[in-house]
């Protein structure tokens, strides 16, 4: 079904966003550069977005039960993390975009940000045709019963870091092994299984810009 998107009027304004373009890197010291990047920062440090892919990983949120790890060991790391949520898997070919924003300066709580992430995805895959969707149940971004992107912030003192991760053309194979975002036999899906062919680089500049626009504010 064809689908169009909608830009979300923002109820806020950044003073400046700084976008970083990081490639392939490992999950852990990413992590680690963020909790520093956030306990360093101060109340006129610009906001950035970080766009990244992580090699094959589970991470596990604070909320992370044992009955939804990997049920086989199939030589994918497990690390556990400080994200809000579950399990989930990254892989090459999943765009991450890490958003280490100053919510209490934005006057953004964290469920309109959540709103704002799951816009930003939606705008984008309507771009190529997709129609897509958030629930109230459940964050994330799904297309029909099948999700596409997930979400995981932490929040310390009005500032959040990790962020979204779209599915856009990697392996699905190591989901199976888990139970994603805490839920059984949770579907999954990727632009790519969706017949989306566009080059990676395309994709994760349209998944800034529409990050940006529903941001409200550019990049620097």
């Amino acid at each position: 079904m064809k689908a169009t998107g909608t830009l979300h009027p923002s109820p806020f304004t950044l003073h400046s966003l700084t976008v970083r373009r990081l490639g392939l890197v490992a999950y852990e010291p990413t992590c680690r550069a963020m909790r520093e990047f956030t306990a360093a920062r101060t109340p006129e440090t610009p906001d950035e977005l970080w766009l990244l892919q992580h090699p094959p990983v589970y991470t596990v949120g604070v909320a992370g039960r044992a009955e939804h790890l990997p049920r086989s060991d199939n030589g994918i790391p497990v690390v556990r993390t400080d994200r809000g949520g579950q399990i989930t898997y990254h892989g090459p070919g999943q765009l991450v975009v890490y958003t280490l924003l100053d919510l209490q300066r934005l006057g953004i709580g964290v469920r309109a940000f959540v709103r704002t992430l799951e816009s930003a995805v939606i705008d984008l895959v309507a771009q190529h045709g997709i129609a897509a969707h958030g629930r109230t149940d459940a964050p994330g971004v799904y297309v029909g019963p099948a999700k596409i992107a997930a979400l995981g912030l932490r929040i310390r003192h009005g500032r959040c870091y990790h962020g979204v991760a779209l599915n856009a053309a990697m392996d699905l194979t190591p989901f199976a092994a888990i139970d994603p975002c805490g839920y059984p036999q949770l579907e999954v899906t990727s632009l790519q299984v969706l017949g989306v062919e566009a080059p990676l680089d395309a994709l994760g500049n349209g998944l800034i810009e529409s990050l940006q626009q529903n941001l409200g504010g550019p990049a620097v």
